[in-house]
């Protein structure tokens, strides 16, 4: 793993952990306030900010998974590490544009 790769890494995660954090505490909050699907969906349409939090969190994971499966792709895999960037990079883009789907689907 490069030193760029390393420290992005790690900066993902630090980003990410206020956010998983926050996450967790909004579902839980939620649930235990008797919201269910579609009440939690009427709250988050159309709302800039949600979209702004849950677009920042998807494009962190997919950032932060893609660059791990890597690294475990070459340690653990027969394939090189072109090949091992190659199914990173792809899997990284897959993450991005599913989740981002997702953003707009709850959000727009």
């Amino acid at each position: 793993m490069s030193r760029r790769s390393y420290l992005l890494q790690r900066l993902s995660a630090a980003l990410l952990a206020p956010l998983v954090f926050a996450h967790l505490v909004l579902v839980i909050a939620a649930v235990r306030g008797g919201l269910d699907a579609a009440e939690i969906l009427a709250r988050t349409r159309g709302s800039l900010g949600w979209g702004l939090f849950y677009g920042l969190f998807v494009v962190l994971v997919a950032l932060h998974a893609g660059l791990g499966l890597r690294v475990v792709l070459e340690e653990w895999s027969r394939l090189g590490a072109r090949s091992s960037a190659l199914v990173a990079h792809l899997f990284m883009l897959g993450a991005l544009a599913l989740g981002l789907r997702a953003v707009a689907a709850v959000v727009l």
